[in-house]
Order: structure tokens, then sequence, then C-alpha cells
């Protein structure tokens, strides 16, 4: 096996740059999530984008980088930053009925479904939980931390009572996921319409019964 190209992984400069960037993370993306980590080649990257390996190895530095590049632009396309966002006198069931709709989504989709499969496929059989712990650090920890600083925030306004944060993170992504996720890991969701709208209704009855656990006891819910 050829040793990769030892480069330094560059910032893009010039539109010219960016357009090469995003064509290569939208080749990746569809590679990955089609072969797995493993049964994806930086070759393969390079065709698909139509650009040279060298392209990819200048802008991304080694396959390990693109990957979590990937998946980071992934789940920030999805949940980006600013919707984490708690300015004074906004409605915390609002932003987390926004967050719940958006989360909900993303989980469940093809693409997601497609990258966990790949995932798990890779982990099970290299027997090495790197490519996991890559997507467990750029999308179940990075939304752990926004979500929980989110309900720190509306706590000190006063428009939460919540003695442990972090616990009631882990709580409402629990309540968002319910069992949609591996329903359709096992592709036992029978109408995607109807499957569609049970998303929807499961991220809007989660962050209800989350107000009810954690509203004021003095605040209606």
């Amino acid at each position: 096996m050829n040793a990769s190209p030892k480069l330094k992984a560059q910032g893009p400069g010039r539109p010219k740059d960016m357009e090469k960037r995003a064509a290569i993370l939208e080749a990746a993306k569809a590679l990955f999530t089609q072969g797995g980590f493993a049964g994806t080649s930086m070759d393969a990257v390079a065709a698909s984008a139509g650009v040279s390996k060298l392209t990819v190895y200048s802008h991304f530095g080694d396959k390990d980088n693109l990957f979590r590049e990937v998946i980071r632009a992934h789940v920030q396309e999805r949940l980006p930053d600013d919707l984490f966002d708690f300015s004074q006198g906004a409605d915390i069931r609002v932003t987390l009925t926004n967050i719940a709709s958006r989360h909900a989504a993303m989980e469940t989709n093809t693409e997601s479904v497609g990258t966990f499969r790949a995932i798990l496929s890779d982990c099970q059989s290299g027997g090495n939980p790197r490519f996991g712990r890559l997507v467990w650090e750029e999308g179940p920890v990075r939304m752990h931390k926004l979500v929980q600083r989110l309900l720190e925030g509306a706590a000190s306004r006063g428009q939460l009572d919540i003695p442990d944060a972090s616990r009631a993170t882990t709580q409402f992504l629990a309540l968002l996921k319910g069992d949609l996720l591996i329903r359709r890991l096992f592709g036992c969701e029978d109408c995607a319409v109807q499957f569609g709208e049970e998303v929807k209704a499961n991220a809007l009855a989660a962050v209800d019964m989350f107000m009810r656990a954690y509203s004021p006891r003095n605040v209606s819910v």
C-alpha cells in the first residue's frame, strides 16, 4: 500500500479554491455514505470531485481529516450554531421546538442513516473505533454542548428550573430520538409520509414533555 502524500492542510483562499473544496466535500459525502470509511479512497474522491488527488490532500491533509470535515459540514448545515442562540427575551419553548424539529429531521434523513450504517460497518469489520469517534465528536458531543449551554442560559433567566443541565440535555436528546432512528436504520418505516409526520409529532411531544418536567412550578406550560 503506497503511503499518502504528507502535505499540510491549507485553508481555502480564492473563490475557485472554495468551489473545489465544496466539490470535494460533496463527493466525499456521497462516497463515504455508500462505501464507508474503509471502502472510500482518496483517488475516488478526487475523481468524483473532478480534481487531482494532490488538490484533495492540499485542502484536507489526510482521509481522517476529510471524513471529519464531511461530518462537520453535514451537521452544521442542518444544525447551525446560531440555532442555539438564546437572546434576552427569547422564548425557550420556541427555541427548543426549532431545535427539535431540525434535529429530528437530520437524525432520520436517508443521508444520516446511510452514514450511521457505514460507520457501524467500519467499526465492526475493522475493530477500530476511531471512525465512530469522529462522528461522535462532531455530532452528539457538539450537540450536547450546544444544548447544555442553551439550557443553562434559560435556567439563569428563570425560564427553566434545572438542577443538572448536563443530565437534562441527555434526557432532551433521548426524547427527540424515541425509536425513530433505530426504525429507519432497520428499514422498518412502512410509509415515508406517515413516518415523516411521526418525526414531526415526536419532536413536538418531546419539547412538551421536557417543558412539563423543567418549567418553574409557578409558570404555566
